[in-house]
């Protein structure tokens, strides 16, 4: 089963070889070794979804946990480890030629999928640290690959707050070491009581705020409209969709392993619910449609930290359902406001020019609001509900905010709705959308449609899901008796 490391080495080997292969004179292996890299992975982490039994751990080099690198593999990982290949090869920056700039954006696009993997995977707080300091190195040269005055200033900016992330989250690592001895989160799990006292609630704040600069937490998200305006929108969709996903498993697996109390659910669900009411509020005022959606995000990204806050399954269960589907519809978003990166108002019957992109965007916002029998419908209904279950004054809280989002939410996405559906402007058409675009966002609307199909089979495999991943005394079982290199 050690065939799932190859996950993470395949496209980090890529990256560096695919330079290579652009100054041999045959353009065709430059071109085609990317995606063939993220196709393999992807078929690689499909079978060992297929052949999945129970959670198993990876030992690399032969050094047994906790002294040695460890992977741990049970549904969650594989289900945020298979979204990487597959959302990657979605959004896969294919333009034609031989422009340096396209090979470097593409080499870092497998630089980042080889780390993304890397933070599914890993089993202790070293290698999840190393694994997000080397995806935030690709997202820098990802943002600055348009080359333009606002794409460096954006870029300098998340540089500085993420740099500044990356030492508070370091701390906090610091601090668990120094308490504890070790940094395996299966053998942090045994010693969790060691950290529940102030100096451990504060590493685990510290990691929450390190780590939850890529997951858009607040209140260390206010580089997301500046980046993802200024950047590419595919670059935009795979730090929005697919990044910040994996930065929140980050913080969840600690979470359900080394700090399962309730002060740090709190946490988690105050910062959420200050980032639905920041973000949507800051969405229905942006007046461009790449700034609406990126403040959007971060009012979907609270959604997702509301859910995870839930006790028990409930909260894995919630949390995975909103995550997954805020991974396909914005990424589908980002890639429709490629060409209608502009004010709101200019978009004046685009639907004329691209009635597709037109109806993939009403699909999408009508799951994003929850229409049933979207995703989005379950997706909100799960969290609510659990929220509803718990009662306390703090979740109904919680309630209000969703609730009240989902009005906002839906006043600005009907204002760019009836813009796209109102008499075009013959003065300044709207530019048609590129068909790579269309088919990638086509592929993203597919899979929302299977999802809104598959509702019972789907919630049985995050029902088992869930159910594993917060077994704390099987993760410990299944990592610390694991004396050999792997399975």
């Amino acid at each position: 089963m050690t065939e799932v490391t190859l996950a993470v080495v395949l496209p980090l080997l890529g990256a560096f070889v695919l330079p290579l292969t652009r100054h041999t004179g045959v353009r065709w292996l430059a071109a085609v070794i990317g995606p063939a890299l993220l196709a393999a992975c992807a078929l690689l982490l499909f079978a060992a979804w297929s052949a999945f039994d129970a959670p198993y751990t990876i030992a690399l080099g032969g050094f047994a946990p906790p002294l040695g690198i460890a992977f741990y593999i049970d549904r969650l990982a594989l289900l945020f480890a298979l979204a990487v290949p597959l959302a990657t090869l979605a959004l896969w920056p294919a333009e034609a030629g031989a422009d340096e700039s396209v090979g470097r954006r593409q080499s870092l696009t497998l630089l980042l999928a080889g780390a993304l993997s890397g933070l599914a995977l890993s089993g202790d707080l070293f290698n999840l640290y190393v694994f997000y300091e080397l995806a935030a190195v690709a997202s820098y040269g990802l943002i600055v690959g348009n080359g333009n005055s606002p794409a460096y200033v954006a870029a300098f900016r998340y540089l500085m707050i993420s740099a500044l992330g990356s030492v508070v989250g370091l701390i906090g690592i610091a601090l668990i070491y120094f308490k504890t001895g070790t940094l395996n989160l299966a053998h942090l799990s045994t010693l969790s009581e060691q950290l529940a006292d102030p100096q451990g609630l504060a590493a685990f704040a510290m990691l929450v705020i390190g780590f939850g600069v890529k997951a858009e937490i607040f209140p260390v998200n206010g580089w997301v409209p500046e980046v993802y305006s200024a950047a590419g929108k595919r670059v935009a969709a795979l730090l929005a969709g697919l990044a910040s996903k994996l930065a929140v498993l980050v913080i969840v697996r600690v979470l359900l392993l080394v700090f399962p109390y309730d002060e740090t659910r709190q946490l988690l669900l105050v910062l959420g619910i200050f980032g639905v009411a920041v973000g949507e509020l800051a969405a229905w005022q942006a007046r461009d449609l790449p700034r609406m959606l990126a403040w959007s995000s971060i009012g979907q990204l609270g959604v997702v930290f509301v859910a995870f806050s839930l006790p028990g399954t409930a909260g894995v269960i919630a949390g995975v359902t909103v995550a997954m589907h805020h991974l396909v519809v914005k990424s589908a978003l980002f890639l429709l406001a490629d060409r209608w990166d502009k004010a709101i108002t200019r978009l004046r019957g685009a639907a004329s020019t691209s009635h597709l992109g037109a109806a993939l965007f009403v699909l999408f916002s009508l799951s994003l609001l929850g229409l049933p029998p979207l995703p989005g419908f379950w997706s909100k209904f799960l969290v609510l509900g659990g929220l509803a279950a718990s009662a306390s004054p703090l979740q109904l809280l919680a309630m209000g905010v969703i609730l009240t989002g989902t009005v906002i939410e839906g006043a600005y996405l009907l204002r760019v709705i009836v813009m796209l559906y109102a008499g075009p402007d013959t003065a300044t058409p709207v530019p048609r959308q590129r068909r790579g675009n269309l088919l990638s966002a086509s592929l993203f609307a597919l899979v929302l449609l299977a999802a809104a199909v598959l509702v019972d089979p789907l919630w049985q495999g995050i029902e088992a899901l869930a159910d594993r991943a917060v077994d704390t005394t099987g993760y410990q079982n299944t990592v610390l008796n694991t004396p050999e290199a792997g399975r």
